[in-house]
C-alpha cells in the first residue's frame, strides 16, 4: 500500500512539471506585500551631501555686479598699506599659487576648481606638525620595547611630537589563568609525576618599557605566579617527598636594560626620525611664507593694475569728451553745408573712443582687459571682501616714479640668503644628509647586549599582612616577604649578534642611492642658485628698462598734449582745409590717449618690477613690514609647557658628546636685518616731471612683528566693510607705523 502511494505522488509530480513547462518562475513569499518598498532602482545616483553650513555674508549678501548699466556706487579711497592688512586678515584660505613666478590665471576659477587638499591655509603648518605615524608603539610578550631597525626617511615620519612619541614609556600588562587535566606516560609510584595530573596556573604581569635617546631599552616587570596541582604533600602522606603546601606564589621583579653596540647605537641615529619631523615642519613654514608673499605681490599687482584702470578710464573720458566737441562743431558746420566728410570722420571717431572707454569701465575689449570693474573685482578677491558691496575701491596712494638703484653685491648676496625657494632646497639638502647617515648605520651588523637583574620570592600567599613569618618552605612567609628580604637574587646576560645578509646588497645599494640623492639635492641647490641670479638680473634690467620708457612715454604724452592744443587752436581759428584740420585733430587726440595708456602701463609695469625685485630677493615680506609668527595658543597649552619647562630644569642634564647630534639649524629666521629696503637709493629726479623716490632709511616705532597694542583699531577677523587707518594682526602681521615709501 505504501509503494502503491509514493508512485502515485511521484506521477503527480511530474504531471505538474509536465504541465507548467520550462520556463523561469518567482519563488513564493509568506507575507509578500508586492510594492516592492524596499527595493532601490539604482545603485549610484547623484546625491546632495547632508551638510548644513551656512555661507558667509560676503556671499549672500554680494549686490549686483557693477556694469555699463548698473553704476550704483560710492568710491573707497584704499591706500595700499590698508589693502595688504584686509588681505591678510582675512586669509584663512591663501588666494594665491605656489612660486615664484608671475600668475595670470583666475585664481576664483583656480580655488573653484582645484581639490581642497591643494589649496594653501593658515592651517597647513599645523597639520604638518600634528601629522602622525599610523604605526602604534609596539611591545614583546616580556612587555619590552621593539624598536624600528629600518632606515629612517623624510615620508616615513610625522611631526615632531610623534617622532618625539618614539621614546615615552610604554606600560603593559597581561593576566593569564589555564588549566591542565591529563594522563601521563609514568609508574604509579611516581611522586613528583602523578599519573593524572591537574594543575591550575595563573600569571599576572606588569611592564614599563622606555627607549633611550642612545637606542638602549629600559624595561621594569613585575610577574605574580600562582601555581595549585595534586602532587601529594607531606601533610597528607609523612612519607611524602613532594610539595609542602599545594600551593605556592612566586613574585618576581626584574630590570632589564637592552642596548645596542653598532646598528642603532648613539643618539645621532636615534634622533635622526626627530630632525627630520622639525625639517618637515620648517618646509611646511617655508611652503605658507611663500603662498604669504605671493598673496603681498598679487595684492601689489592688482593695487596697481586697478590705478592704471582709473587713468585709462580718465585718459578715455578725455579722448571721448574731446571726440564729443570735435564732432559738435562739425556737425554745426556740416548743417551749414560745409565739411561733411570732416563731421563723418568726427562721428567714427566718437563712437570709437566711445567703445574705448565703455571697455576700460567694464572690459570685453579686444585685449581681454578686464576693464575697472573687472580690475576691482580681482583686488576684491585678494582682500576676500565680497564681490559687490555698494562700493568702489579707488587707490589713494601714489605709485613710485624715481629710479630706485640697488647695490648689485649686497642685493645678490641677500638674494642668496634669503630667497625661499633656496631655502627650502638647503632644508631638502639636509634631508638628504641625515638620511644617509641613518643608511649607513643600516649597514652594520646588529650586536645587542641584554643585562637583566631580578629580585623573586616564593611563599604559601601572594600578601600576609601580619608578616614575620619563617622563611619558605620551611615557614609559611609570603611571596612578598621573601622579595623584600632580598634573599633570592638572579642575573643574566646575553649576546646577540646578527650581520646583514652575507654581501650586504640591500644595505650598501640603499647607502649608493642615498648618495645620489644627496648629490641630486646639491645640483639642484646650484641650479636653482643659478636661476636666481637669472631672475634677479632679468628684473634688475626690466626695471631699469621700463623706468627709461616711463621716462620716454612722459615725455610722449607731453608732446601729444601740445600736439591737441595746436592741432585744436588750428581747428577752431577755422583753417581753409577743415577736413585736414578735422583729421589732424582726430589724430592728435587718439596718439594722446594712445600715449596716456602706454605712460600708464609702464608706470604699473615699473612698480610691478620693484615688487619682482625683492620678491625674488626674499625681502618683499620685511619691504611691507610684514612679519609671520605662530597664533596664540589656548591658555591650558601655555600650562602645560611652563610645567614641562619647570620640570626639565629640575632633572639632570645628561651630556652626550661626541654623539649628540650635530647642528642642522643657524637658528631662527631673522625676518627683519634693518630698515625695509635700506640699500635702495634715490637717483636724480626724472627729468619728466615724476618725484624721486622717498628716504626708505627711517624706522618703524614699536618691534617688528608685533601688531599694534590698540585692540580697537584692529579690523575684525572677517570685515566686509573694512575700517579705515587700521591695521592687521593674525598669523601674518603686518607692522603698524610702516617706514615704505611710495
Amino acid at each position: 500500500m505504501k509503494r502503491y502511494l509514493y508512485r502515485w505522488f511521484a506521477g503527480l509530480q511530474i504531471g505538474f512539471i509536465a504541465l507548467s513547462g520550462c520556463h523561469p518562475t518567482q519563488p513564493f513569499f509568506l507575507g509578500e506585500r508586492g510594492d516592492l518598498a524596499q527595493y532601490i532602482d539604482r545603485a549610484q545616483n547623484i546625491e546632495y551631501p547632508d551638510l548644513h553650513k551656512e555661507p558667509l555674508p560676503e556671499v549672500t549678501q554680494s549686490l549686483e555686479p557693477l556694469s555699463l548699466d548698473n553704476q550704483k556706487f560710492e568710491y573707497l579711497d584704499l591706500t595700499l598699506e590698508e589693502c595688504i592688512s584686509y588681505a591678510l586678515v582675512n586669509s584663512q584660505i591663501v588666494r594665491a599659487l605656489p612660486g615664484t613666478q608671475r600668475q595670470n590665471a583666475d585664481m576664483a576659477s583656480v580655488i573653484l576648481s582645484s581639490p581642497g587638499q591643494q589649496l594653501g591655509t593658515i592651517l597647513d603648518p599645523a597639520i604638518v606638525a600634528t601629522t602622525t605615524n599610523s604605526q602604534p608603539l609596539t611591545v614583546d610578550q616580556n612587555g619590552n620595547r621593539i624598536l624600528p631597525r629600518g632606515s629612517a626617511r623624510a615620508n616615513q615620519v610625522g611631526g615632531v611630537e610623534d617622532a618625539l612619541s618614539e621614546f615615552d614609556a610604554q606600560f603593559s600588562s597581561f593576566l593569564s589563568f589555564n588549566t591542565t587535566d591529563r594522563a601521563r606516560n609514568v609508574g604509579g609510584r611516581n611522586v613528583f609525576n602523578p599519573q593524572q595530573f591537574m594543575a591550575r596556573d595563573t600569571t599576572g604581569q606588569m611592564a614599563l618599557s622606555k627607549r633611550m635617546a642612545t637606542g638602549g631599552v629600559v624595561s621594569a616587570r613585575s610577574q605574580s605566579i600562582y601555581s595549585n596541582n595534586n602532587i601529594g604533600i607531606q601533610a597528607a602522606d609523612p612519607n611524602n617527598v613532594g610539595r609542602v603546601f599545594p600551593s605556592d606564589y612566586t613574585q618576581i621583579l626584574e630590570m632589564q636594560v637592552q642596548h645596542p653596540l653598532m646598528r642603532g647605537r648613539g643618539t645621532m641615529v636615534n634622533r635622526i626620525p626627530v630632525v627630520l619631523a622639525r625639517i618637515n615642519e620648517d618646509i611646511a613654514v617655508g611652503a605658507f611664507e611663500e603662498r604669504v608673499r605671493n598673496l603681498v605681490r598679487d595684492v601689489e599687482f592688482a593695487y596697481w593694475d586697478l590705478y592704471a584702470a582709473y587713468y585709462n578710464v580718465e585718459t578715455a573720458t578725455t579722448a571721448r569728451d574731446s571726440a564729443a566737441l570735435a564732432h559738435k562743431i562739425a556737425f554745426a558746420k556740416f548743417q551749414k553745408g560745409q565739411a561733411a566728410n570732416a563731421e563723418a570722420q568726427a562721428r567714427v571717431t566718437l563712437h570709437q573712443f566711445q567703445a574705448s572707454l565703455d571697455a576700460a569701465i567694464a572690459g570685453g575689449g579686444f585685449g581681454n582687459d578686464p576693464g575697472l570693474y573687472g580690475r576691482e573685482q580681482v583686488l576684491r578677491l585678494l582682500l576676500g571682501w565680497a564681490a559687490t558691496d555698494g562700493r568702489l575701491i579707488r587707490p589713494s596712494d601714489k605709485p613710485t616714479l624715481g629710479l630706485a638703484q640697488y647695490d648689485w653685491e649686497s642685493a645678490r648676496a641677500e638674494m642668496l640668503t634669503r630667497n625661499i625657494d633656496i631655502r627650502q632646497q638647503k632644508w631638502a639638502v639636509k634631508h638628504r644628509e641625515l638620511e644617509l647617515i641613518s643608511a649607513r648605520n643600516q649597514a652594520l651588523p646588529d650586536l645587542n647586549i641584554s643585562l637583566l637583574y631580578r629580585w623573586l620570592g616564593v611563599g604559601s600567599s601572594l600578601i600576609d599582612r601580619n608578616g614575620g613569618n619563617e622563611p619558605f618552605p620551611e615557614g609559611n612567609a609570603s611571596a612578598f616577604e621573601e622579595l623584600l628580604g632580598g634573599r633570592h637574587q638572579e642575573g643574566a646576560v646575553r649576546l646577540e649578534f646578527t650581520p646583514n645578509a652575507f654581501g650586504s646588497r640591500r644595505a650598501l645599494n640603499d647607502i649608493t642611492n642615498k648618495q645620489l640623492d644627496l648629490a641630486r639635492a646639491h645640483r639642484v641647490l646650484e641650479a636653482k642658485e643659478e636661476a636666481a641670479v637669472s631672475k634677479l638680473t632679468d628684473y634688475w634690467r626690466q626695471a631699469d628698462g621700463l623706468h627709461k620708457q616711463m621716462t620716454e612715454q612722459f615725455q610722449a604724452l607731453n608732446a601729444a598734449q601740445r600736439l591737441v592744443e595746436v592741432t585744436q587752436a588750428k581747428f577752431d581759428a577755422g583753417d581753409a582745409n577743415q577736413d585736414a584740420a578735422i583729421d589732424n585733430l582726430l589724430r592728435a587726440q587718439q596718439s594722446r590717449a594712445t600715449a596716456g595708456q602706454n605712460y600708464i602701463r609702464a608706470v604699473a609695469e615699473y612698480n610691478k618690477s620693484l615688487v619682482d625685485i625683492h620678491l625674488i630677493k626674499g625681502t618683499l615680506l620685511e619691504y611691507n613690514n610684514i612679519a609671520l609668527e605662530e597664533g596664540l595658543w589656548p591658555d591650558k597649552a601655555y600650562w602645560d609647557a611652563h610645567e614641562r619647562a619647570r620640570e626639565r630644569d629640575a632633572a639632570r642634564q645628561i651630556d652626550y658628546g661626541a654623539s649628540r647630534p650635530s647642528v642642522i639649524s643657524q637658528g631662527e629666521y631673522q625676518q627683519f636685518t634693518g630698515s625695509a629696503n635700506s640699500q635702495a637709493r634715490p637717483a636724480s629726479p626724472n627729468p619728466g616731471g615724476p618725484a624721486p623716490i622717498k628716504d626708505l632709511d627711517s624706522k618703524p616705532e614699536a618691534i617688528p612683528g608685533l601688531p599694534d597694542d590698540s585692540a580697537d583699531e584692529l579690523p575684525e577677523k572677517r570685515a566686509s566693510r573694512p575700517i579705515m587707518g587700521s591695521r592687521s594682526a593674525g598669523n601674518a602681521t603686518q607692522q603698524p607705523g610702516s617706514s615704505r615709501a611710495r
